[in-house]
């Protein structure tokens, strides 16, 4: 599964490459390793199903001549940049009412994880992205619009799978965002979240 995760990362990280922006080329795409750490710590917390389901997803999208990664921003950019959506939303695959349905189903509960998370980690919270849509800004994209923008790029197996994930882990009162956070502070070095915590407080 590891090698899978990495293929995953290494295509993702091409395909980011290609990404045109607004104001020029962003410095984030000049950053692997924080790049490679964030979407690692997503992909270590999926099952298998899913990371071979998304896989197929872009292994298909390149081969349709589609960049996941540039469709991904330019949905974002419905909140952090209206107006230029409005000049590209006819370019970009028409998301089915079922799909979109689904998709906020998701947001809902993983909202409502990120904002337990920021309760018990306000340090690790108060580093990262915020939380609402209705914080976003040109500058800044909140994880409620990075999310929306990334499932809409999603298969409709792929966000299927992802649902029915969410819903078992809420079914188990887990919650992804600390999931994804133990990932992420283990790949920095911590030994766990509360270290990680204090270290982000000095």
């Amino acid at each position: 599964m590891n090698k899978l995760i990495q293929d995953i990362i290494n295509f993702e990280w091409n395909e980011f490459q290609k990404v045109q922006n607004v104001g020029g080329r962003a410095s984030c795409q000049d950053n692997w390793r924080t790049f490679e750490i964030a979407r690692k710590s997503q992909f270590l917390s999926w099952n298998e199903e899913m990371l071979k389901s998304y896989y197929d997803d872009l292994l298909d999208s390149e081969k349709q001549g589609r960049n996941l990664l540039t469709e991904k921003y330019a949905y974002m950019m419905e909140n952090t940049a209206p107006e230029q959506y409005d000049k590209i939303k006819d370019r970009l695959p028409a998301i089915s009412d079922n799909k979109s349905s689904i998709i906020e189903k998701v947001i809902s509960i993983r909202v409502k994880w990120a904002e337990e998370f920021a309760c018990g980690y306000p340090n690790i919270s108060g580093n990262g992205r915020y939380i609402h849509s209705y914080e976003d800004s040109i500058y800044d994209t909140s994880m409620e619009t990075y999310l929306r923008g990334e499932l809409r790029t999603y298969s409709e197996k792929t966000i299927n799978l992802y649902y029915n994930y969410v819903i078992q882990l809420k079914k188990q009162e887990l919650n992804l965002s600390k999931i994804i956070m133990e990932h992420t502070a283990s790949l920095y070095g911590y030994k766990s979240l509360d270290e990680a915590e204090k270290g982000l407080n000095n």
